[in-house]
């Protein structure tokens, strides 16, 4: 993980150096002034050098003024230094995330990975910015404030050092302590987090079903359970920094009665209790500063940690060694005993088919049967468990993944559309299509007429995940979208699943005519969707049980044929209503 977060602040040696040379000068300045305070008492009051008196003054608002402006200097440079640091470490872990296979999105909360990009990564850039230096410079003014009073009397300061020691024991105790609970604190929040983006994301269908009650219920439950986590946090750090800032309120008492004693027995002047006095924050402040220092070097550890396992996160789902950019494919798709295991569940069994270039294949099953895995399979979303997916004879493996998705176009059951206008989210395959093809695309999915409709047609910002449009605009819209690639593989899954009858029939038209010279895959319900495909495959239970024609399969009793006359409101015995049509 250190060597992680090194790997980007090494890119910025040099400003980081600079910032905590000057640090060290800021810490030797800190000296001055306490000092010329001694000399002005013990030379210039008690020694009657007068003359001594404006060079003293003169050096102390020096110093003083030199002080303020190297410290504004390495405080830009490590505020700088920060914010670059954290763009860079926040631009790769985006990519990071982009690369991730579909079975990581499905274990990863939205909240969680939010949680993860803004709120961990501020611990790290807090941790740069400031607690970095902090440490530094604290470090450096403890060193140079022993170093001076020790010159000046060794016997108090050596009873300074006696306080500090049980300061650095406590501060030492509280780290070991204070690390865990803020991991616990973290990966509460996201928890969190992820409950309020869910229910945000989802709150129609909680409005719909009346469970606002219920969803109020778990929020709070999680929030409780925030609260507790950050009250034990608390606890920690209540239990020892308010100790740590006691024992170190105990040092200006030793002063005075050690300081006054050395002096009456002539081992320490007036002056030079003045210089331990103005010197005695520079000993006591990075002993006070440690256990906060402490907490925030802990808080940073923990959220680094928790970027670290995202980081080392590697996807299943990556290019082979020597797989090649295909060009535009044929089209050509075969399943040959292709079984699939999530989670140890067996979602498909020995799957084989093939469809050639041209050709539509239907698929039709009950819900969860694995109709859609089919589909991402053939996209690599998921790796086979078994078998193999060949394109023109060629494993999809042996394709790089961007080849091999700009070939195989999908519309998913699950329909998303980015807050972004109509035209943007048609054109999201094809960023560089002209205005005529986005018009042309939404033609042919049977959308321009309602998008016409809309206050600023195609430059309509829709919602966050299409909000505002309806289930079948937003079919259509993705459809559009398919249509406007024009990949020679194209996977409808479920795509007219929200739309009127009337519609249906005249996208399926429209599917019949731009489809045509590709490989299509329809996946449906609706029987009425798959009628005109080459192949209809059956699927029930992850198993490809009936496989046929559309006249082929109603010549049969089956899966294929009991939906048929369901859909067309057959009712009794299926032999006695089937007419075979």
């Amino acid at each position: 993980m250190g060597k992680w977060i090194w790997s980007y602040i090494k890119k910025y040696s040099f400003l980081m150096a600079s910032g905590l040379l000057l640090t060290v000068i800021v810490a030797a300045l800190n000296m001055v002034n306490p000092t010329a305070a001694g000399q002005i008492v013990d030379r210039v009051i008690r020694g009657g050098e007068k003359s001594l008196l404006l060079t003293f003054v003169l050096i102390m608002i020096s110093a003083t003024v030199l002080k303020s402006i190297v410290r504004y200097g390495y405080q830009m440079i490590f505020e700088h230094v920060s914010q670059n640091i954290i763009r860079n470490i926040r631009e790769d872990l985006y990519d990071h995330v982009q690369k991730q296979d579909f079975s990581w999105f499905d274990r990863s909360p939205p909240g969680n990975v939010m949680t993860l990009m803004t709120g961990d990564l501020d611990a790290v850039r807090h941790f740069i910015a400031w607690v970095l230096y902090q440490i530094f410079e604290n470090i450096i003014v403890f060193i140079f404030s022993i170093i001076v009073l020790s010159s000046i009397n060794w016997i108090l300061t050596l009873a300074f050092m006696i306080i500090a020691q049980v300061i650095i024991f406590l501060v030492l105790r509280f780290k070991n302590k204070i690390k865990p609970s803020h991991t616990k604190v973290r990966d509460q929040f996201a928890r969190l987090n992820t409950r309020v983006a869910e229910n945000i994301a989802g709150n129609r269908v909680v409005k719909a079903f009346v469970r606002e009650n219920y969803e109020m219920e778990r929020f709070q439950k999680e929030n409780m359970t925030y609260r507790d986590t950050t009250v034990d946090n608390a606890n920690v750090r209540i239990a020892y920094l308010p100790v740590i800032e006691s024992i170190g309120g105990a040092l200006p008492v030793i002063l005075i009665l050690l300081g006054g004693y050395l002096i009456i027995n002539g081992h320490l002047t007036i002056g030079e209790l003045v210089t331990f006095n103005g010197l005695m924050w520079a000993f006591t402040q990075p002993i006070n500063m440690m256990g906060n220092l402490v907490n925030d070097a802990q808080r940073f550890a923990a959220s680094a940690d928790r970027l670290w396992e995202l980081k080392c996160r590697k996807s299943k789902i990556v290019n082979e060694p020597d797989a090649v950019a295909a060009g535009r494919v044929k089209g050509d798709v075969e399943f040959k005993n292709v079984s699939f295991k999530y989670n140890e569940v067996t979602v498909l069994e020995n799957i084989s088919f093939k469809a050639e270039s041209g050709q539509t294949i239907g698929i039709l099953g009950p819900t969860g049967s694995g109709k859609s895995t089919i589909a991402k399979l053939l996209c690599r979303y998921y790796d086979c468990t078994e078998g193999s997916v060949l394109i023109d004879g060629i494993d999809v493996k042996k394709y790089t993944l961007d080849s091999l998705r700009r070939n195989a176009g999908i519309t998913m059951q699950d329909v998303f559309l980015f807050s972004d206008t109509i035209e943007g989210n048609i054109a999201f395959g094809k960023p560089d299509a002209t205005m005529e093809e986005v018009k042309k695309a939404a033609d042919l999915a049977f959308a321009s007429d309602f998008i016409k409709d809309l206050s600023a047609g195609y430059d309509t910002i829709v919602g966050e995940r299409g909000v505002g449009l309806s289930g079948g605009q937003r079919q259509r819209i993705a459809l559009a979208r398919l249509f406007l690639m024009n990949t020679p593989i194209m996977i409808l899954d479920d795509t007219t699943s929200s739309v009127d009858v009337e519609t249906e029939e005249q996208i399926r038209d429209s599917i019949a005519s731009e489809t045509s010279g590709h490989t299509t895959f329809i996946i449906a319900h609706r029987i009425s969707s798959l009628e005109k495909a080459d192949l209809i495959l059956v699927v029930e239970n992850g198993k490809i049980t009936d496989r046929g024609t559309h006249k082929e399969l109603l010549a049969r009793p089956g899966y294929y044929r009991h939906v048929w006359l369901h859909q067309n409101g057959y009712e009794g015995d299926i032999q006695t209503n089937h007419t075979g049509e």
